[in-house]
């Protein structure tokens, strides 16, 4: 652990270390603050973009030590991602202490317009790094067949995820409208995470939208998109030591591959679902068709792909 540390990319790791400590100081707040804003206490956001940040810094501190080219210059691009993604969290996470809004805020008043315009200017960044990020990973292999693809496809998803919030103003339009903050002032909002709504009723925990669409979800899905495919990889190579035909890197790099498409294919949706404003725990006909296809096609491609993989040692066998 501490030779992985010591290799990792160490803006990365200092980043995800005080994002960690944000999300001790907001577990704090949930027990001692009793604050509310948008029907959740005021650390549940602080909370979640602590969790969510950490959790990326921390993956791509370990990805950035895998290139074999290009490692310069992407060490700077993680830590553009290193300072950004610190500088936005610390910005939601001091207008929680405040009781109010850190996104969508309209008050002219110099603290709030400032920490309205440091995550404005803090999401491009992001999106600018992921980009880079992604190109260098799509021309260069990073680990095994299967460890490059499921870092690609996340990859592609993180970048999918992190440009969503474009998406909100473009998708969700305008919508000015005047709302409560923790503190019982009215406050000036502009946009929104939903469509047709624009706060929405939100689910617990995740406070996505019951009542219309959420670009939430797709945010959130694409962007932990890679760690899903991580975990597949690392199941797969697991199991490798107990199934036979697993052993074959050809055959986990496939099913990686299925496992990417599947997860491509539910990121879309849900995007499409979110713009036509609809929640996503209320989907039509539509909607759920195209979900049963999908589920369908995966179920399908992987047992092509298995069916195959179990034939391949009777081929050599045979063949020798």
């Amino acid at each position: 652990m501490v030779s992985l540390l010591r290799a990792a990319h160490r803006p990365l790791v200092i980043a995800t270390g005080l994002l960690a400590v944000v999300m001790l100081v907001s577990l704090a707040g949930l027990v001692v603050d009793g604050r509310t804003m948008a029907g959740e206490s005021v650390w549940v956001k602080p909370l979640k973009f602590g969790f969510a940040f950490a959790l990326y810094a921390a993956t791509l501190a370990w990805l950035l030590t895998m290139l074999t080219k290009a490692k310069r210059f992407g060490w700077w691009v993680g830590t553009v991602i290193a300072v950004a993604v610190t500088i936005d969290v610390a910005a939601i996470t001091f207008a929680a202490a405040r009781g109010t809004f850190s996104h969508f805020n309209l008050e002219t008043d110099p603290v709030t317009n400032f920490t309205t315009q440091v995550l404005i200017y803090g999401v491009p960044p992001v999106f600018v790094s992921n980009l880079i990020i992604a190109i260098l990973v799509l021309v260069q292999r990073v680990g095994d067949r299967a460890m490059t693809t499921a870092i690609r496809a996340g990859l592609v998803l993180a970048v999918h995820g992190t440009a969503v919030p474009y998406w909100m103003a473009f998708v969700g339009g305008i919508k000015e409208r005047t709302v409560l903050n923790a503190n019982g002032e009215k406050v000036k909002m502009v946009i929104g995470h939903g469509i047709g709504d624009p706060d929405g009723t939100g689910m617990p925990l995740t406070n996505w939208s019951v009542t219309g669409g959420d670009m939430r979800v797709p945010h959130f899905i694409g962007m932990h998109g890679i760690h899903a495919l991580l975990i597949l990889t690392i199941v797969l190579g697991a199991l490798a030591a107990r199934v036979g035909w697993l052993r074959a890197e050809k055959a986990r790099a496939r099913l990686v591959g299925v496992g990417a498409f599947a997860y491509i294919g539910l990121t879309a949706l849900v995007t499409w679902q979110a713009a036509r404003g609809q929640s996503l725990i209320h989907p039509d006909a539509v909607t759920a068709g195209v979900f049963a296809a999908i589920v369908l096609a995966t179920l399908a491609a992987a047992a092509a792909v298995i069916a195959s993989a179990k034939r391949a040692p009777r081929l050599v066998t045979e063949s020798g």
